[in-house]
């Protein structure tokens, strides 16, 4: 399932609390799509890595009452008592035996030990799949009938939409565009330290961003997608020089058309970028009327990118012309 599928379904079980189980390659935004399904919702948000409990960390510790004369189990202090949210159980798979037993009682029955989950509260869990060379454990039969699973794929224009809205830098969002292939190369047979996901992109738009020195770029961003993949995204950040003036295009709505394919791409998401950041209507015309003149397939890209990001501008009378010209491609 693409992320925004994964959202939409998330959405629903978390308003009946369904336990869900989302499957997929290590860094493809597993946990930040839970939790921007809690942000989007106003809901609180647990983030639980239960490789790192040990079983009674989740259960609690016994403790002797002598008003009962009974044995109770003292519930750990991160577990919710209140209000609404998503109990994020993060490496399910990851965790010993023990402690995915631990927590049957818990995504079943909402309850372990002495403590009850909260009824505004939900239960989603996340893992690696077990072709992808991690320290996972085989899920136990009575535990995964315990979820609804979910397997997540990475899709590009999904992570585009994405990464508009978190202003990732435009030279990486150009370059995904330009080669869809390096968003995602993992490969589960082979043992290299450094792959391009979407986790580590955001490591370079970090990098980028950071007073690094340029000498040092090379080496930094190699270790977070592999060298040779870094060479290649460096020398197409290069071509961000023989871009047209994008703050003159969305201020006049005129400027040069490059024909390069690679600059087009940069281009596009060059424009997008810079008017996502400052939005406005005159600005909207400004570019609509400088993408009718540009070649079709970089024209309907960025307008798809604009709505995608929630601009609207049907009531535009260049819209109107835009979509006449280019519809056949609609």
């Amino acid at each position: 399932m693409r992320a925004l599928e994964i959202i939409q379904t998330l959405e629903a079980m978390v308003a009946q609390k369904i336990p869900a189980f989302v499957w997929g390659a290590p860094g493809i935004g597993k946990s930040s799509i839970v939790k921007q399904i809690a942000t989007k919702n106003s809901l609180d948000f647990i983030d639980l890595r239960l490789s790192l409990l040990d079983p009674t960390d989740l259960k609690g510790i016994p403790f002797y009452d002598a008003a009962t004369h009974r044995a109770l189990w003292a519930p750990p202090a991160f577990l919710p008592t209140s209000g609404k949210g998503i109990l994020f159980l993060d490496e399910l798979n990851s965790a010993p035996p023990a402690v995915q037993a631990s927590a049957y009682q818990l995504i079943l029955d909402r309850q372990i030990g002495e403590y009850i989950l909260p009824e505004g509260w939900a239960i989603i869990a996340a893992g690696n799949r077990e072709n992808d060379r991690g320290v996972v454990y085989k899920m136990p039969s009575p535990l995964a009938n315990r979820f609804v699973h979910l397997q997540m794929q990475v899709n590009v224009e999904d992570w585009r939409a994405w990464a508009f809205t978190c202003k990732i830098d435009k030279r990486i969002i150009g370059y995904i565009s330009y080669k869809k292939e390096d968003l995602f190369n993992f490969d589960a047979s082979q043992s290299q330290k450094s792959f391009a996901t979407p986790r580590s992109w955001e490591f370079v738009d970090a990098i980028l961003k950071s007073d690094m020195q340029e000498s040092l770029l090379l080496n930094a961003i190699g270790g977070a997608i592999g060298k040779d993949l870094a060479v290649n995204f460096l020398s197409f950040a290069k071509v961000m020089h023989r871009l047209p003036n994008i703050e003159k295009i969305l201020s006049t709505g005129k400027g040069e058309y490059p024909e390069a394919v690679d600059v087009l791409y940069a281009l596009s998401a060059g424009l997008v970028s810079h008017f996502l950041y400052e939005p406005s209507p005159e600005r909207l015309e400004a570019l609509l009327g400088y993408v009718l003149g540009l070649q079709s397939e970089f024209s309907v890209m960025v307008v798809q990118d604009l709505q995608r990001s929630g601009i609207t501008m049907e009531q535009s009378p260049l819209f109107a012309q835009w979509v006449q010209k280019f519809a056949y491609l609609l």
